[in-house]
């Protein structure tokens, strides 16, 4: 159980039922904008699913388990609000100039950002287009086993899937990587 005690931040404030998010979860905010990145490809999109995250974590507290993975709790979170979003988006319509134009669910195409051309010259250029070409599944599952280093069984409690389906995944796309990357290769 979560231990109770007088709020010494507006951070520790109390959540539902009183309980108190551990402080430990601010540690965790560039790994939280890092997978969110991944899975948004926008800076500011990425950002406002790191606020939800931390909203939605706050709210309830009271659900987290001591003893267990804080990080692989707030990545579910994470993971479960982008998927949210995005199935949202897709239901609402898009209005054009006083038309309603259906909207495809597809995010629009946006130039790159300061932000993201600093994070696509950290890694090598191959190799970012390389990753950005997966599919989604592939991608995130790579991105949190690889970067993040999140175990098999903390992966599949993210993505919601059998921990097969990730070791699957991992493997597909780690070799999808591997063949981009030899085709880039010169002799």
């Amino acid at each position: 159980m979560l231990r109770r005690r007088q709020p010494e931040t507006s951070w520790e404030s109390a959540g539902e039922d009183g309980a108190v998010l551990p402080e430990e979860a601010l540690q965790h905010v560039n790994s939280l904008y890092g997978a969110a990145l991944r899975f948004t490809r926008n800076p500011a999109d990425a950002e406002d699913l790191v606020q939800e995250t931390y909203l939605k974590a706050f709210r309830f507290a009271a659900r987290f388990e001591p003893g267990t993975s804080l990080k692989a709790w707030l990545h579910t979170i994470l993971y479960n609000t982008f998927l949210n979003t995005r199935r949202q988006a897709a239901r609402e319509p898009v209005v054009a100039g006083g038309d309603v134009v259906e909207n495809s669910g597809a995010p629009e195409s946006r130039s790159p950002t300061p932000e993201q051309l600093l994070l696509r010259r950290a890694l090598d250029g191959d190799l970012q287009a390389a990753v950005d070409s997966l599919p989604d599944a592939f991608r995130q599952a790579v991105w949190l086993r690889d970067v993040e280093e999140f175990s098999y069984r903390e992966i599949a409690d993210i993505l919601q899937v059998a921990p097969g389906t990730v070791m699957s995944r991992i493997s597909r796309g780690r070799r999808m990587l591997h063949d981009r990357l030899a085709g880039c290769r010169t002799p």
